[in-house]
């Protein structure tokens, strides 16, 4: 078992509902144990004018699953929370799960990144995740609580209660 963080967010149709599903549905992966999860966070929407505010978390799960097996089993969630990927980047979705970061795992292949190359540069996951885990450290880009500091909360709020 190894642990692995991953960063949820949607921006269509009841954002936080989206969010809390696909967390309760990592939670039911065999072999997973969800051991924590961020608050909710609201984000400015990244790429074309237009889009709804996103819906933001991040949790730390535990896992046998191998990191493909793993990335498989997210996109599924996705899928089945109604994501079709036709290649467009930062528009608007029903879901998207990142696998951040999978604790002694380092690997750069077409399909898998890790740690998640843009992780540094997202406040809207760096907040969330120094809030579940701020004394962890992401090899090759530094402590999580002081990259969140660096990049600040601009754009970023915790998500309005239902």
């Amino acid at each position: 078992m190894r642990r692995a963080w991953l960063g949820l967010g949607a921006n269509l149709g009841d954002p936080a509902a989206q969010v809390e599903r696909a967390l309760r549905q990592i939670a039911a992966l065999p072999d997973t144990r969800l051991i924590v999860r961020s608050s909710l966070y609201r984000s400015d929407p990244v790429g074309p004018p237009g889009q709804p505010d996103y819906c933001n978390a991040v949790c730390e799960i535990e896992t046998a699953l191998a990191p493909e097996a793993l990335l498989d089993a997210v996109l599924a969630i996705e899928v089945d929370n109604g994501r079709t990927r036709d290649g467009s980047r930062w528009t608007a979705r029903l879901l998207d799960i990142d696998l951040l970061h999978v604790e002694g795992v380092a690997c750069d292949t077409p399909r898998l990144s890790l740690p998640h190359p843009q992780l540094p540069l997202r406040n809207w996951v760096l907040v969330p995740l120094a809030e579940i885990a701020p004394t962890l450290a992401i090899p090759g880009q530094g402590a999580v609580t002081a990259l969140a500091a660096r990049l600040g909360r601009g754009g970023l709020s915790r998500w309005p209660p239902a």
